[in-house]
């Protein structure tokens, strides 16, 4: 190694130290002014867990914005995690493990500059509410690039789950409307039982992503099950608010969720085929076969055990 090469090499070194102290550390000096990185909140879990109706309640709020759905995690985590042909991220992957460092960093500014670019009314304070179900296999490395930012670890029965997942996709509903290969049957009408399958086998790679993040996430963070939130609404956000440590005015609060309860949505945009189902955390009951029920839960056996120990079908009545 030439003499040349080695302080170019130190020079390569001590930038992926740079980069990673600034991914992992506060908010750094000199850091273009935009959406503080400690004022944002992230939604990971999965899709059908009730995250909008979550994430607007929060919105709502004065000094709130909501960032839906970007993608971000979605972007790296499917990258990162499950790359093309399961092969190892060497050295010269762009998102290579021994460069870690190198990385972080720009995710970091990434999704800092996207947040100041289509939020400034928030710039210089107010919080940011980022909805990322679907892009929860991502959370990991999100929550590492951005440490100072809260987490909310939302949880739903994961039967629940498939089972607003099979009636948002099937033929006539809401999401119809938007697939590329309209004209063909939808995939749960084609084949309900693997459909099933795959939507339960998505729910555990996003729901053991996201409990990933929130174990090694040393900032503040809250996990709720969706059925509390249905249950006692007003105090589980609360409980949200205590445990982010962020101040609530809580007549503000409960205006909110007076606002966006289900008995207040308008009849005509709730029931089967619509974004808003049923809300009834143990419908799955009445909506999967006893084979669907089946396949879900071997499935999911772990993650129904740790979440969800009691509501079995054997206790079905």
């Amino acid at each position: 190694m030439t003499p040349r090469f080695k302080r170019a090499w130190r020079r390569v070194v001590t930038k992926g130290k740079s980069l990673r102290s600034r991914a992992r550390g506060p908010s750094r000096a000199g850091e273009p002014r935009g959406v503080a990185p400690e004022n944002i909140v992230w939604i990971f879990g999965t899709g059908r867990s009730g995250s909008t109706w979550l994430g607007s309640m929060m919105e709502d709020l004065d000094g709130y914005a909501m960032w839906n759905e970007p993608l971000v995690g979605n972007l790296f985590g499917n990258f990162y995690y499950f790359r093309v042909g399961g092969r190892k991220l060497g050295k010269h992957s762009i998102l290579g493990e021994p460069y870690k460092e190198t990385w972080l960093g720009p995710m970091r500014d990434l999704v800092l500059g996207g947040a100041a670019a289509r939020f400034p009314e928030i710039i210089g304070g107010g919080y940011l509410i980022i909805k990322e179900p679907n892009g929860s296999i991502g959370s990991p490395l999100l929550m590492e690039a951005l440490p100072e930012s809260r987490m909310i670890f939302l949880i739903r029965d994961p039967r629940d789950v498939v089972a607003s997942s099979m009636d948002a996709r099937s033929e006539g509903s809401w999401l119809s409307e938007r697939r590329e290969d309209q004209g063909r049957t939808s995939k749960p009408d084609r084949n309900p039982n693997a459909y099933a399958r795959m939507r339960a086998n998505s729910y555990v790679q996003q729901i053991e992503k996201t409990r990933q993040a929130y174990r090694a996430h040393r900032g503040r963070k809250v996990m709720v099950r969706y059925e509390d939130l249905r249950a006692d609404t007003l105090n589980t956000m609360k409980r949200i608010y205590s445990a982010l440590k962020i101040p609530v005015d809580e007549a503000e609060l409960a205006r909110s969720v007076e606002k966006h309860s289900w008995e207040n949505v308008p009849e005509e945009e709730k029931g089967e085929g619509k974004k808003r189902r049923k809300a009834k955390p143990g419908a799955w009951r009445e909506d999967l076969t006893p084979r669907q029920i089946e396949i879900v839960e071997d499935i999911t056996a772990p993650l129904l055990s740790e979440f969800y120990p009691l509501a079995t079908t054997r206790d079905a009545p």
